[in-house]
């Protein structure tokens, strides 16, 4: 079997650092030991590589961005899907995703997708006819999707548990923020509801909203931040986020469905790649009940789900953990053993292999 994936923006320092970036790469190398597996994705300069994992990367120039980096129109993409018997879309909505999807139709190929939570039209309702099947990183994604049940397998997503390790005896403390620095992660919301005397962290780079006020989001979060210890440390790779996470008491991810400037944000974390790292880490967490988080974490075993945007309720979990260093300790055992029992990638792939094979077996 030959399996092309597309991702429209690539993840690393030349792409973005999101978890709608890392997934399509963690399970395509995750494929390569299974399957011939390539990854198409795009960027400034042309090239093909290989991945120590044998995934091939093929990255192409694309010939206009139409306002977004996620709508890059390259036309050399439907030649480079020839000779696939199935095609893997990311980000349903992007341009490479639909364009991918016709020219795989035209062919008879199988092609399957899966959405990142990217908003955008839907081509009049024609959009989810392009695709044989939606594999879904969540219960909750499978819902934001308006296709036909039978169309869905929701295949979840995974951690690389060596990389994202706990390394015992580790130092544990502070809270940690990772994402990218937008208003709908809350992080507004978790500065105030800091305990005192609690040192904050936030790993990310600000997103690209250029409307106001959200534009302005980073300075509100330097203003809310002053007198309390918290630092900004930017966009983090892979090596300095694993020492990161283990050295965290806890990760809090604060999501909201309604921001701080009255901005409803309908789709938010349809799965929370940043709480399975976390949680492999050994690194009990505290999220928002929103999504499909509620899927990921065990509620008071692994972590607490708070109500989203309450300050109150987040501030007194937090408390909790740092009053308790040894329960924290056993919460962040339990996540490490939950993400090793359900939520690798090559558990992942395996769930994507399943249901190629069965579109495979059908044709």
């Amino acid at each position: 079997m030959r399996v092309i994936q597309v991702a429209p923006t690539p993840f690393g320092g030349s792409g973005l650092l999101g978890g709608g970036e890392r997934y399509p790469l963690e399970l395509g190398r995750a494929l390569a030991g299974q399957v011939d597996c390539e990854l198409v994705t795009f960027g400034p300069r042309p090239e093909v590589g290989r991945d120590p994992s044998g995934l091939t990367v093929r990255v192409l120039r694309p010939v206009m961005t139409l306002g977004h980096p996620t709508r890059v129109l390259a036309p050399s993409l439907p030649a480079v899907l020839r000779g696939a018997d199935v095609v893997h879309t990311h980000q349903l909505r992007s341009t490479p995703s639909r364009v991918a999807a016709v020219a795989a139709r035209a062919r008879r190929q199988v092609v399957v997708t899966t959405d990142h939570g990217m908003g955008g039209g839907g081509w009049a309702g024609l959009l989810p006819a392009l695709f044989h099947r939606f594999l879904t990183v969540s219960a909750s994604s499978a819902d934001t999707l308006a296709v036909p049940r039978e169309k869905v397998r929701v295949v979840y997503g995974g951690v690389d548990t060596s990389r994202f390790a706990p390394e015992p005896p580790a130092h544990r403390d502070g809270v940690l923020f990772v994402g990218r620095i937008t208003p709908h992660k809350g992080i507004d919301r978790l500065i105030e509801a800091l305990p005192p005397g609690v040192s904050l962290t936030i790993a990310g780079s600000a997103g690209h909203d250029p409307r106001p006020p959200e534009r302005d989001y980073p300075r509100l979060l330097e203003r809310l931040a002053a007198g309390r210890d918290v630092r900004f440390v930017g966009p983090v790779l892979d090596d300095a986020l694993a020492d990161l996470y283990r050295q965290a008491r806890v990760v809090v991810l604060p999501s909201v469905t309604r921001t701080r400037y009255g901005r409803e944000h309908a789709i938010s974390e349809l799965l929370g790649l940043v709480v399975l790292e976390a949680m492999a880490s050994g690194t009990p967490v505290v999220c928002s009940d929103l999504g499909g988080l509620p899927e990921v974490v065990a509620h008071g075993e692994t972590g607490f789900l708070v109500p989203p945007g309450n300050v109150a309720a987040l501030r007194a979990r937090l408390e909790e953990l740092f009053a308790d260093p040894a329960r924290a300790e056993r919460m962040g055992a339990a996540g490490r053993r939950r993400v090793l029992d359900r939520f690798t990638w090559a558990a992942c792939a395996r769930r994507c292999l399943d249901a190629y094979a069965e579109l495979m077996a059908a044709r």
